[in-house]
């Protein structure tokens, strides 16, 4: 299986694992993280995911797989259009729309759309390693799926232009303007993406979940007075939960809190 899934506590592992090609995207990892993401959508245990690229593959992901001559081919527009419905179930949409939030540990070079979905994930965690790079003009696309558009809401027009342009965006650079929130040694990767998953797993559940949600629309809302209403109600409705009244009583008790995702 391209996709690798492990439960580890309250968090959801998943590996994108072609090492044979670098990790190199394949109709398998659609359907992969489709699948492993809805099942952690569904179970409660799990409060945080982290996706990363197999190790063996010294990389995050090689990008499309060129080596197929499929690879950003299509039959035509009605065929085209009549897989427009299924972009739902896209990578790009599966990471964005899952509620929970979502870490990617880059391991390594992040090229074309294994580099768009790096930054469909909520944080980054950078091994000295990441490399990103959109070489999708060069080819005589387009970086797909709002990728240029998602990358900057992250670092700003002028370096997502660079980026698109084809320029490499090396790890150190990429934690310096922001886009890597946490850029560690090679080898303390993934103890590092578990610490950053498991600070979070331990917050109340529904706070955090809520939080990117108010990230995530609040990028939509044209004003700051619609945004911060929106807010209003999403604080009430936090207002009635057991672990609001847990944590401030925890507070005020000066111990940990027993938090329960209710």
């Amino acid at each position: 299986m391209p996709v690798l899934y492990e439960k580890r506590g309250h968090v959801g592992l998943v590996t994108l694992s072609r090492p044979e090609a670098r990790n190199a995207w394949c109709q398998e990892f659609y359907t992969g993280l489709a699948e492993h993401f809805a099942r952690m959508e569904d179970d409660r245990d799990i409060r945080v995911a982290i996706l990363t690229g197999d190790e063996a593959g010294r990389a995050f992901s090689a990008g499309a797989d060129l080596k197929d001559p499929n690879t950003h081919t299509i039959a035509s527009a009605a065929d085209f259009i009549e897989h427009l419905p299924k972009w739902k179930d896209h990578a790009f949409n599966v990471l964005t729309d899952f509620a929970k939030p979502v870490v990617a540990a880059v391991n390594g070079y992040a090229i074309g759309i294994g580099c768009i979905v790096t930054y469909c994930c909520d944080l980054i965690v950078a091994s000295e390693r990441a490399e990103w790079r959109m070489p999708q003009v060069a080819l005589g696309i387009t970086p797909a799926f709002g990728g240029s558009v998602r990358l900057q809401r992250w670092i700003g027009k002028g370096q997502a232009m660079r980026l698109a342009m084809g320029f490499p965006l090396q790890a150190e650079e990429a934690y310096r303007i922001g886009l890597a929130q946490w850029l560690v040694p090679h080898a303390k990767l993934m103890d590092a993406a578990m610490d950053v998953a498991e600070h979070i797993a331990a917050l109340p559940p529904l706070a955090a979940r809520i939080a990117k949600e108010s990230l995530n629309r609040g990028l939509d809302i044209p004003n700051l007075k619609d945004a911060s209403l929106v807010d209003a109600y999403r604080f009430m409705a936090l207002e009635l939960t057991e672990d609001k009244a847990e944590a401030h009583a925890a507070w005020r008790e000066r111990r940990q809190p027993t938090i329960r995702g209710r």
